[in-house]
């Protein structure tokens, strides 16, 4: 097994190309049970009939451990957004049907998107009022156990010379209520300064899920307070306005 093909780099992590097979390979600090919870989780929705790469193994690369997986060849949906901006209703409409379809399947191993929502809230940095705020509001959100994969970027969406799409990272999945996971997505482009993308977004998705814009957005504070775990410093101050948009009813 080679890693001399690097593909990307990023601040914990090295992506390589061998052959059919990718390396995605972790740095020695990196958590080894998080490693281990990221190939579950991508195991366990490898169980359902969406397209995404097959793990081939688990094993220790030049000292550091890594997942293997097929290597999908093909462009980022990102890709065509950025070069093609003026399809950008068409490339959303696409992005809207592949998040509905992983909405609609259930893989009840997962881990609760709840459990995970709660823990991050309460160890985020905010005051002591904010987070039982948000602690209550989540508790009094409808309870469901949807497929929700946690970062459902465009750059995580692979579509291959033939038009197949493929859906990569499953490490932040869970199951829960698809609406948290539409609000993850509107901040995830309004953190990356499109705030219009966000807003036009939101709208599509809404219409064409029969979805109350209103009760999407009751979920952004929570969404945005989970994120405040592990934000980069630029989104600090956009992720904490939204947390503060909480009714004190």
């Amino acid at each position: 097994m080679t890693t001399q093909n690097l593909i990307m780099k990023r601040e914990d992590k090295q992506i390589f190309r061998d052959g059919d097979l990718l390396i995605k390979r972790f740095d020695a600090n990196y958590s080894k049970a998080d490693i281990l919870n990221e190939a579950l989780n991508h195991a366990r929705v490898e169980e359902t009939d969406l397209n995404i790469p097959k793990i081939r193994s688990i094993e220790v690369v030049d000292g550091k451990w890594a997942i293997i997986l097929d290597y999908i060849d093909g462009r980022t949906l990102q890709s065509f957004m950025e070069e093609n901006p003026e399809k950008i209703d068409e490339y959303l409409d696409y992005y809207i049907d592949l998040q509905m379809n992983v909405f609609r399947h259930k893989v009840p191993m997962l881990n609760k998107m709840r459990d995970k929502f709660n823990a991050k809230i309460s160890a985020a940095d905010l005051d002591a009022t904010t987070r039982y705020e948000l602690h209550t509001r989540l508790d009094s959100m409808p309870r469901h156990n949807n497929l929700c994969h946690g970062d459902f970027d465009p750059s995580n969406i692979i579509i291959t010379g033939d038009g197949k799409p493929y859906i990569i990272d499953w490490s932040h999945a869970t199951q829960g209520n698809a609406s948290a996971d539409v609000a993850r997505s509107y901040l995830m482009w309004y953190v990356n300064g499109k705030a219009e993308i966000a807003e036009k977004y939101l709208k599509m998705y809404c219409k064409k899920s029969d979805t109350a814009i209103q009760y999407v957005q009751r979920w952004i504070p929570i969404v945005a307070a989970s994120r405040l775990v592990k934000a980069k410093p630029n989104e600090l101050e956009i992720l904490r306005r939204w947390t503060n948009v909480v009714d004190y009813e």
